[in-house]
């Protein structure tokens, strides 16, 4: 039986094969994401410099200024979501946050901690763009 309605889902009329996101601009929705992701880790990384400085054998001049290096780049690449190389610029920055547990292990642990966030995030960001 028809319900003589046009074509379903799926079925010639020119509808998108994939599955639809819902969202009128996936895309800026996507960076919007990532925007307000990099600006938490920012501020993360900035209020976590006290905190560091005072455990245990304390966080020295040269990790302080890694930190706060770290965190300004973190508000840069906001700008450069807008661009493709921007996402692995990101991963990037994750990497060096990483490393930076070299410095102190609590930078180690917000670096496995946001790289499991970004991971999620770029799934996210493959599921609604493609």
């Amino acid at each position: 039986m028809s319900d003589g309605g046009g074509p379903r889902d799926g079925e010639g009329g020119g509808a998108p094969s994939g599955p639809r996101s819902g969202l009128r601009n996936p895309a800026a929705a996507v960076r919007g994401m990532g925007t307000g992701t990099l600006a938490m880790e920012a501020l993360v990384l900035l209020l976590a410099v006290q905190p560091l400085r005072t455990l245990d054998d304390g966080l020295g001049t040269a990790g302080v200024v890694a930190v706060l290096v770290l965190a300004a780049a973190h508000l840069l690449l906001i700008g450069a979501l807008r661009r493709p190389w921007g996402w692995w610029a990101v991963l990037g920055a994750q990497g060096v946050l990483l490393a930076c547990g070299l410095l102190h292990g609590a930078l180690g642990v917000l670096g496995v901690l946001f790289g499991l966030v970004w991971w999620y995030l770029l799934r996210v960001r493959r599921s609604i763009l493609g």
